[in-house]
């Protein structure tokens, strides 16, 4: 009686001490969402899925804990950390709506790229992919350069400034959302729309020329119709949970 009581109750400990390495609700899907054709990128336990841009590991610079998916800051800004780097899901996406919630420390500095190319020609994910800032705009400096705020938290980075500007100061946790369809770009921020643009129109095609990034790659306004979604270690601690995607 008491092996088998003992057989009953283990498995039932080991259950609760799973569930209890992340805040219960997180890193979830609700029945709706399922039904809804939502898939969950992240499952709050394991890196299981990630990978290092331009490698097949995940790097030693990135950690799960406590129901997050956390850069390890460096101190060595936009180069990462030796063991770090940005890191992509392992699938392409086209059309889709993006929801994650990210949470940036003080002076810290991030991205969430959509539509990425791996290539041997391009050492960094950025120099192929729009993205979406993620930044504590009250400490980096970042929050300063740029023109009109198109470095601060939300905007298509040093591109198209996010308004109204409501992310929540470093510490905290702010919910975002990227919807991409057929060329159409919506940032979503702490539930309010803060920019919308389009790929490949001539407005696009101007915009960028005016900017930094065709010194990065020449093509660079030529986004891909499909492409990889990435995380950026920009050498500071920053924490993402809930990462869920649909496609469209």
């Amino acid at each position: 009686m008491k092996h088998l009581l003992f057989l009953t109750i283990v498995p039932a400990f080991l259950l609760v001490l799973s569930c209890a390495q992340q805040p219960t609700g997180f890193n979830q899907l609700t029945n709706k969402e399922k039904s809804d054709g939502w898939q969950l990128i992240f499952d709050g336990q394991t890196s299981n899925g990630w990978r290092s841009y331009g490698k097949e590991s995940f790097p030693t610079g990135w950690v799960v804990q406590d129901g997050t998916l956390s850069c390890m800051g460096s101190g060595r800004g936009e180069a990462g950390a030796t063991e770090g780097g940005d890191i992509i899901y392992k699938k392409p996406f086209s059309n889709f709506h993006l929801k994650l919630d990210w949470k940036i420390s003080e002076g810290g500095n991030s991205g969430i790229f959509y539509l990425g190319q791996e290539s041997p020609d391009f050492d960094f994910i950025w120099k192929t992919a729009p993205e979406m800032q993620v930044l504590d705009n009250k400490k980096h400096p970042d929050s300063f350069l740029g023109n009109e705020g198109n470095r601060k938290a939300g905007s298509l980075y040093d591109l198209i400034p996010a308004k109204p500007q409501n992310a929540k100061p470093a510490g905290e946790w702010n919910s975002v959302e990227i919807i991409c369809f057929k060329g159409t770009v919506v940032h979503i921020m702490n539930g309010e729309t803060v920019l919308e643009y389009h790929l490949w129109t001539p407005e696009w095609n101007e915009l960028v020329a005016g900017s930094k990034f065709p010194t990065l790659n020449e093509n660079w306004a030529s986004v891909a119709s499909e492409g990889y979604i990435g995380l950026q270690d920009h050498g500071d601690d920053v924490w993402f949970r809930n990462i869920k995607i649909k496609e469209l």
